[in-house]
């Protein structure tokens, strides 16, 4: 288990995580602190509580929308479902494939 310190509002917050997690959690961080200064530059400082509650609803807002999208992807792959590859076409895929990772290897 590690243990990094992130930068958000100008606090330092000490946050536990798995090894090998770190850069990924910096760069959560990171994001998190870009929208609380976003909204520090339109609200001002309203106190790190609000701003916090603010900028989740905010992420939560821009998650919904990817869930939304994600879900019309979904959906449109259903609907496309009876578009499917023929034999053919996957066997050429597959030779194209092939032979790009043949020329690849070749380097």
């Amino acid at each position: 288990m590690s243990q990094i310190t992130v930068v958000i509002n100008n606090r330092k917050y000490e946050i536990a995580c798995d090894d090998g997690q770190e850069k990924h959690l910096t760069n959560l961080a990171q994001y998190v602190d870009g929208k609380v200064n976003d909204l520090v530059s339109s609200v001002g400082q309203v106190g790190d509580a609000r701003l916090l509650v603010m900028t989740s609803l905010l992420i939560a807002d821009e998650l919904s929308d990817v869930y939304s999208e994600l879900s019309s992807v979904n959906k449109d792959k259903v609907d496309n479902s009876n578009n499917r590859l023929s034999a053919t076409d996957l066997e050429s895929i597959t030779s194209r494939i092939q032979s790009i990772a043949d020329k690849l290897e070749a380097i």
